[in-house]
């Protein structure tokens, strides 16, 4: 599995909060499974959820929302074009001391591997790429930075691959 090591990067990258303390960030996969068929290559799919948790966290939700969706768009982009799928991003906060929260934040994902022999004869595997959006997010696909009233709240990398 890619998707939970990218989601990381990604978010220490963009969060400010996480720039001192990226060990705050943890990530768990919950509910795995897989989804393959009898076809040739034994070609699959990883069904999960993965709960990122964000513990004692003083920002704003939306450093945490903004670079999430960005993320989603090229890595998951069914979450968001998919109207029967929109709701299925959850999230839970438990409000600690001051102003601390525990964030947990519930994600849906899927990653197909493909495994078919080469020309040689050998056997390859291959992570599949999300197939992209139906139409083009460059406003959200962009680097730039994201500011409330001033204040920075995330850096938006830019989107690789």
């Amino acid at each position: 599995m890619k998707k939970p090591q990218l989601l990381r990067q990604h978010l220490v990258a963009a969060v400010p909060a996480l720039d001192k303390d990226p060990e705050r960030l943890l990530i768990y996969v919950d509910g795995g499974g897989l989804a393959a068929g009898f076809a040739a290559g034994l070609s699959f799919e990883y069904r999960y959820t993965l709960d990122l948790v964000l513990t004692d966290y003083a920002g704003s939700p939306e450093s945490v929302m903004v670079p999430l969706l960005q993320w989603l768009t090229r890595h998951q982009p069914e979450l968001l074009s998919n109207a029967a799928k929109r709701g299925e991003l959850r999230f839970e906060v438990d409000v600690l001391a001051g102003d601390l929260v525990d964030l947990s934040i519930k994600i849906p994902l899927t990653e197909r591997v493909i495994i078919r022999q080469d020309d040689a004869g050998l056997w390859q595997l291959v992570h599949a790429p999300e197939p992209p959006p139906e139409y083009e997010h460059r406003h959200t696909l962009a680097g730039g930075e994201v500011y409330d009233a001033g204040t920075l709240v995330a850096r938006l990398p830019e989107i690789v691959g």
